[in-house]
């Protein structure tokens, strides 16, 4: 079964804007001993907003360029899974989170970009 491009704009926008929300709350609030200074802990939520205006226009270009911001933050949500010694369910959440992200990003990416015709060219056996 596969899923129309409306939902999967609709679950792509949800998880980046859950993770919008959430990882700010958990990297500044919920979890502020991650190890890092407020500075470097506020640059570093900077990536996240980048995407927004194209993800609320649903511009599959962004999508698919976003995917790179997402494993940002999955490798360092990973991370705090992985080597954090309590507190385990906020990494937890925002991992889920940002797989989701990723996940409906670059399938929307996809089948919008099939809708409209984009794509790469192919190269033919001549050239």
């Amino acid at each position: 079964m596969a899923l129309s491009t409306s939902t999967l704009q609709r679950i792509a926008l949800s998880s980046y804007l859950a993770s919008l929300v959430f990882i700010p709350l958990w990297q500044l609030g919920l979890s502020p001993d991650l190890g890092y200074s407020l500075g470097f802990s506020l640059l570093m939520l900077l990536p996240l907003i980048l995407p927004l205006p194209g993800m609320l226009k649903g511009k599959p270009y962004t999508h698919a360029w976003s995917g790179f911001i997402a494993c940002l933050y999955l490798l360092s949500s990973l991370t705090q899974l992985w080597v954090g010694d309590s507190h385990r369910l906020w990494p937890l959440i925002a991992t889920l989170l940002l797989l989701t992200w990723l996940m409906a990003s670059s399938f929307f990416a996809r089948s919008r970009g099939r809708e409209l015709g984009l794509g790469l060219k192919k190269k033919n056996a001549s050239d």
